[in-house]
């Protein structure tokens, strides 16, 4: 498939530091405020939560400037002022925008549709990760109208990030594999993103597919990939995540399915992994050798994991939270014996035929399910108006083992799919 030309990696590197950010020079000429100085007025605007500078960018001229410039990230970031906010992507994020959503001020706003590629459509299965002010959307499941036969779906290799500082898309290098429904993780305060598994399933599709064992690590200051050992297995829809720091620093990809069978010659079933494969980190060469880790279930308990989702520093010796969902029940790992334990359960079930959104956010689990589906009535001018559904979102704090819930209007005017909706985090 033909790309578009990656972005340069001095302009990755230059943007992807949060360290030394370029902050944008105040004219003292332009007011941001009447009456105040720029260096004061420019604090209090950037109290303003990311979710409404939208609105208040077309106030004026100045204003404008400011809410689009580094340095109201910098200022957010020094005052420890910085948004936890949720992305959700419905569909395809080259046809369908994706949201970003606020909990504390209950508020939406809609980013650029990804660049469109004319050749590909139905993109799914990818990861989407923050790091900073970028959001990074990786791989996945798509057709291309010039593949042979075109209803069979291929993986996808393409990397785009989007700049919050600029609000606009980037296409950057591309994987040296294609996959999709693979586990990433971004390595903590290095700059770095690892990608492992997968394969070319489609959400069309609810069996086959091909399954890999390829590891790659993304160097963003450089903008380029570079193949590392390869999983003892072959394993896709799996989950990655790290433990430790420093030397000891682990990568772990736990769950997925690898190799299929079939039923009477005809369905196939596959064959889901109760386990985890561990990845030691080693300083200088960036990367060691799997160890398998056992069976992290009893004979007969369960045959595959339900989502995964991870909370970084979960514990006082700065080990990872891993939780699974499901169904309606919570289950919380345990490295020490390497056994799944029941935490809590979910207070309100999901609606009949429905699924729940699993994510952290803010170092608390959030079960989003759709509460009203959303509707399609007839007005008297006999059109078709569709009436947005309401998101009922469940939240659960592991320190405090208590729930809470909060509702808010969709924004999407369709209904909103958790089984093939992409979700991810970021602070800004």
């Amino acid at each position: 498939m033909t790309q578009p030309t990656p972005s340069s990696p001095s302009s990755s590197s230059s943007s992807s530091s949060p360290s030394s950010p370029q902050l944008m020079q105040i004219d003292e000429t332009v007011t941001l405020i009447p009456g105040l100085p720029n260096d004061v007025a420019s604090l209090i605007l950037s109290f303003i939560p990311y979710s409404h500078q939208a609105r208040l960018k077309p106030t004026c001229k100045s204003w404008k400037l400011f809410l689009s410039s580094k340095t109201l990230i910098a200022l957010r970031q020094t005052h420890r002022n910085l948004s936890h906010l949720l992305c959700i992507f419905p569909q395809d994020p080259s046809v369908a925008s994706p949201y970003l959503f606020d909990p504390q001020n209950l508020a939406w706003c809609p980013l650029p549709p990804m660049p469109c590629n004319p050749h590909v459509y139905g993109l799914c299965n990818f990861t989407s990760l923050s790091i900073g002010p970028h959001l990074y959307v990786i791989g996945g499941s798509l057709f291309d109208t010039r593949s042979f036969p075109i209803d069979r779906p291929s993986p996808s290799s393409a990397v785009f990030r989007f700049d919050f500082n600029t609000s606009s898309w980037d296409f950057l290098a591309p994987m040296l594999t294609p996959r999709g429904s693979f586990a990433c993780a971004a390595v903590p305060s290095s700059g770095e993103i690892l990608v492992a598994g997968g394969g070319s399933r489609h959400t069309l599709f609810s069996a086959a597919g091909s399954r890999m064992t390829s590891v790659e690590r993304y160097d963003i200051g450089r903008n380029e990939w570079v193949s590392m050992d390869g999983l003892p297995g072959f394993r896709a829809g799996c989950a990655g995540f790290f433990v430790g720091e420093g030397e000891e620093r682990e990568f772990w990809v736990m769950g997925g399915y690898g190799e299929s069978r079939t039923i009477s010659g005809v369905f196939p079933i596959d064959e889901y992994y109760r386990d985890a494969v561990v990845m030691e980190l080693k300083n200088g060469d960036g990367g060691g050798r799997w160890r398998e880790l056992g069976d992290m279930w009893e004979e007969g308990e369960r045959v595959r994991l339900g989502k995964i989702v991870v909370i970084e520093d979960g514990d006082d010796r700065g080990r990872p939270a891993v939780f699974m969902l499901d169904g309606n029940d919570i289950f919380r790992y345990n490295m020490a014996s390497n056994r799944w334990f029941k935490e809590s359960r979910i207070p309100r079930k999901a609606p009949c035929n429905s699924l729940f959104g699993f994510v952290v956010l803010d170092g608390e689990l959030h079960a989003i399910t759709l509460l009203k589906a959303v509707e399609t009535t007839e007005t008297r001018r006999s059109r078709l108006h569709k009436r947005a559904g309401t998101l009922y979102i469940q939240i659960y704090n592991p320190k405090k083992k208590k729930w809470r819930s909060l509702i808010t209007k969709s924004p999407f005017h369709y209904s909103l799919d958790f089984n093939t909706a992409v979700m991810s985090t970021i602070r800004l």
